[in-house]
């Protein structure tokens, strides 16, 4: 009779590391410490917007409603044009996302895969685009969108947030990163420049790109101070101009203030859990490459 026997499992050699040290404790609760402090505003919104309006104003205060309503939230969509914010907000970050990715990734194959007389030069200027405050822009580019008849319209919201010097910095470091063997593999089957930016650059880009359009998506939807600036006309307001409106008009109706801030703020909150992944990887990958 046979006997079997089963291979036994050599000991790690060497000392074995903990699964928990120090360092890894402190950075777990750092980082709950950070998410609590996070979502504690959050959270103090959402249930404000719940109470009822009388209730917002007692003392003690008190976490948990007494008794829950969206009274809030339907006066808000009744009252005010809050479907026309969120319509002209979609509008605006859609088109400046999608033309700023376009004009970026133009510009960031221009510095990193082209040479030509001034590059250098121009390279250096569109950095130091990077440090100048959009403030300082303010008036020209208003008398620039008076000038062009582009006041109280899309184009005159969108237009001045297409360049982004930093977004073109961020791809034209990420193009750096890939091979040239790529691109000289579709010049050798006769393709154009063009067509070597859409099917090669483009593609292997991908967790970048998606990376920097859910930036910029973000930051055109935030954006405040110049649809601000540049619309006089309540139909063309976007969700921060209008939310501020509310808040002026509405007074001391918090539980209203709350509901317009929980609406504005929840197709963020919706995009980025959705892309989440590749605003990592992407993030990452720039990190990497760069």
């Amino acid at each position: 009779m046979t006997t079997i026997t089963m291979p036994t499992r050599s000991a790690p050699s060497g000392p074995v590391e903990p699964r928990w040290t120090y360092p890894k404790v402190a950075s777990v609760v750092g980082a709950v410490i950070l998410a609590v402090l996070w979502l504690v505003p959050l959270l103090w919104a959402l249930d404000t917007s719940l109470k009822p309006e009388p209730e917002t104003t007692r003392a003690p205060i008190t976490w948990l409603p007494q008794a829950p309503t969206v009274e809030a939230y339907r006066s808000v969509i009744e009252q005010g044009d809050l479907i026309r914010w969120f319509l002209n907000s979609t509008v605006v970050s859609v088109l400046v996302t999608g033309l700023t990715l376009v004009v970026s990734v133009l510009a960031a194959y221009g510095f990193s895969r082209t040479h030509f007389p001034g590059r250098r030069v121009l390279f250096g200027l569109m950095i130091a685009g990077i440090l100048v405050p959009p403030q300082v822009l303010i008036v020209p580019l208003f008398q620039e969108m008076t000038g062009l008849g582009l006041v109280d319209t899309y184009w005159g919201i969108v237009l001045p947030q297409v360049v982004a010097p930093v977004m073109v910095f961020v791809l034209k470091k990420f193009f750096d990163g890939i091979s040239r063997d790529y691109e000289d593999a579709a010049r050798v089957d006769g393709a154009p420049r063009w067509r070597i930016v859409w099917s090669v650059m483009v593609p292997m880009s991908r967790p970048i790109l998606v990376a920097v359009g859910i930036f910029t998506f973000i930051g055109a939807w935030n954006n405040f101070l110049w649809p601000f600036i540049v619309t006089t006309d309540p139909s063309m307001m976007t969700i921060p101009v209008g939310l501020a409106n509310v808040q002026g008009s509405y007074g001391l109706r918090y539980a209203q203030i709350m509901a317009s801030a929980v609406l504005g703020g929840l197709p963020l909150l919706i995009v980025y859990a959705l892309f989440q992944r590749h605003v990592v990887r992407g993030v990452g990958d720039a990190g990497i490459k760069g």
